[in-house]
């Protein structure tokens, strides 16, 4: 009769204590905002998912990890756990600067703005945890071993959360050619991004006919073009003759616009970064 076996040190090493305590602050953070009752609307709504989703995985990652279970599923647990940190880096910092800007009224008095303010400093709390644990688990240079742990690895879910930030932002957009280059844009390039994600998570790479590195640094410099191109058209079919109306609100199309426009310039820096790295990788080899 086969007898469980237990790894202590899923949660006594540097990365199971940034886990713990990435769990311990969500469940702070979601229970805080919980009691408040006061989490409507899209943006409540996701907040409470991310804290949610992230304490949920986290959880399941260190119990699966302490007994040891992880080796049986049918996927790349290193790419996995980095990409998911990476995430929940992404999406609790995302959330603790929604949150407090949508929720917590100027002047801040009595006992609902004091949780809300407490679960905005847990959730930033968490943040740094995550981070944590993503600068304990990327890969060294020249340590391949997992692709998602590397800098282009991480970069890749970076591009793909932005993008989707992107996607959130856009509602209505004119019949304008240029803005319809820059949507497809953003659906080519994350589309392909998330593929490269879910290939290497689920150990699919072998199936790919060229060599990774050389397709990434392709891939890299094709949408690094891509969104130069989204990043003077957008701006410049957006907001051409138009001017920020007097009443806009937490829903206005030129703020949403405007956000897209700084999304859209953070996307093209990482993937001229994610370029660069891909480029080292794959031209120059570091001494034996």
């Amino acid at each position: 009769m086969a007898v469980a076996t237990v790894n202590l040190r899923a949660v006594t090493s540097w990365v199971g204590i940034a886990r713990l305590f990435a769990i311990v602050l969500s469940c702070i953070a979601f229970s805080l905002v919980a009691s408040t009752g006061d989490f409507g609307g899209p943006y409540g709504t996701w907040c409470m998912f991310t804290w949610c989703f992230c304490f949920a995985v986290t959880l399941l990652v260190v119990v699966l990890e302490l007994l040891e279970l992880y080796p049986k599923l049918p996927l790349s647990w290193d790419d996995f756990t980095s990409a998911f940190s990476m995430l929940a880096a992404l999406m609790v910092f995302t959330t603790s600067v929604v949150f407090p800007s949508t929720f917590i009224s100027s002047p801040c008095s009595g006992s609902k703005c004091v949780r809300q303010a407490v679960a905005t400093t847990f959730s930033c709390l968490c943040f740094l945890a995550y981070a944590l644990e993503v600068g304990l688990t990327r890969a060294k240079p020249g340590d391949i071993s997992s692709f998602l742990s590397t800098v282009p690895g991480l970069l890749k879910v970076f591009e793909a959360y932005v993008a989707c930030l992107i996607f959130s932002l856009l509602d209505a957009y004119s019949s304008e050619a240029g803005l319809q280059w820059c949507v497809a844009v953003y659906s080519i390039c994350f589309i392909i991004t998330l593929l490269i994600i879910i290939f290497t998570i689920g150990r699919c790479l072998t199936y790919i006919p060229c060599p990774l590195e050389k397709m990434l640094v392709g891939y890299n410099a094709l949408a690094l073009a891509m969104y130069l191109t989204a990043t003077i058209l957008w701006p410049l079919y957006s907001f051409r003759g138009k001017s920020r109306p007097n009443s806009c609100g937490r829903n206005c199309w030129w703020n949403k616009h405007l956000g897209i426009t700084f999304l859209t310039i953070f996307n093209l820096i990482a993937y001229l970064v994610d370029l660069v790295y891909s480029t080292r990788m794959v031209f120059i080899r570091a001494p034996p």
